[in-house]
């Protein structure tokens, strides 16, 4: 397993980190555990989860995954051996009603409350990477395309009060390091300026969308991630197991994420098929596994420090794990990028 440092602190976390969103919904309790006992064998040791989770999110499985994790703490007695990263959900307008009240803000009463729910149900005493799940304020994100126009009566909670309140529950041993999710170009850097300027905790890396089928990931944030050290932690490199194929020609497989999420899928878009297409037949044509050609290809860009992998099967789990030992040859790289030129982020 490559290990890799988590922004500028001395933390070296697997290159593979653990998705754990469908444990409590898609996965049972032992289902879960069996994944972790899994990944931890092959030398994943960086796991990743949210307040939210497990998905599609309802008020019955908010928290679950956290407390699936906390039993196999419990159980297994290694703690210690994991860098365990979760996260809290920001302003969601009439959303998420049952999260804190209907009230969810980045704001220090929710924070303090969020981290202290998040220790219980995951019985532990601190939180190795704590990040904020997506801003306070409007942002075109989750596939939206169109970027609110800002407004003071709509940001939420400013970004240094959000900065200070992490600081202090850093410094209460809480939390270590501190990161974002679904961010853009300006939320990273106003989060970096903020911190510097006013002496508060650094953020470390950012959790965003990235793979085939969404590169957009490189238009502005790669380079604040190479040049500032907040690495991206990023998630949804199968972008939800459509570069699998397995969705093609409007298939939806029982047991899928679209066979069970009501929700529209953000990679099932107008010129996601053709892509999909184009990707799998590279795949086929020199022996690789799709799904595998796609984990391999995200892990090889200089500006990821982790992809986020999640399964609902052992047997996924370790094609998903097999995938991080392929290297690609130059062949194939080619003709990835001749397929992007032609039909590039379709599912932004």
């Amino acid at each position: 397993m490559e290990f890799r440092r988590l922004g500028r602190t001395d933390l070296r976390v697997s290159a593979v980190c653990l998705g754990t969103m469908t444990w409590g919904f898609q996965n049972t309790e032992a289902e879960g555990h069996a994944q972790m006992d899994l990944a931890f064998d092959r030398g994943v040791t960086f796991w990743d989860t949210a307040e939210m989770y497990a998905v599609p999110p309802t008020a019955e499985t908010y928290g679950r995954t956290e407390e699936i994790i906390g039993s196999w703490f419990a159980s297994r007695g290694n703690r210690d051996k994991v860098v365990l990263a979760t996260k809290a959900i920001g302003n969601a307008g009439t959303g998420f009603g049952w999260v804190r009240g209907g009230g969810a803000k980045l704001d220090r009463a929710n924070l303090v409350r969020a981290v202290d729910d998040s220790l219980r149900r995951l019985r532990t005493d601190h939180i190795d990477l704590y990040q904020t799940h997506w801003p306070d304020r409007p942002t075109s994100r989750f596939g939206a395309r169109i970027m609110p126009r800002p407004s003071a009566a709509t940001d939420g909670t400013p970004i240094h009060e959000t900065l200070a309140v992490l600081g202090d529950l850093v410094k209460a041993g809480k939390i270590r390091h501190i990161g974002v999710s679904n961010e853009t170009s300006w939320g990273v850097m106003a989060h970096l300026m903020a911190a510097e300027r006013l002496g508060l905790p650094r953020i470390v890396s950012i959790q965003n969308a990235y793979n085939l089928l969404n590169r957009t990931f490189e238009d502005g944030l790669a380079e604040v991630a190479l040049r500032e050290d907040v690495g991206l932690l990023a998630y949804s490199p199968l972008a939800g197991g459509t570069l699998s194929g397995k969705y093609m020609g409007g298939a939806r497989p029982p047991g899928s994420r679209r066979a069970i999420d009501p929700r529209p899928s953000r990679y099932d878009k107008p010129r996601a098929e053709a892509a999909v297409g184009d990707y799998v037949a590279i795949a086929r044509r020199h022996g690789l596994d799709p799904a595998q050609m796609a984990l391999a290809w995200a892990h090889r860009q200089p500006f990821v420090t982790a992809s986020i992998i999640g399964a609902t099967s052992l047997d996924q789990l370790r094609a998903d794990l097999d995938a991080f030992a392929i290297e690609l040859p130059d062949a194939v790289l080619n003709e990835i990028e001749a397929v992007h030129t032609a039909n590039p982020n379709p599912c932004p």
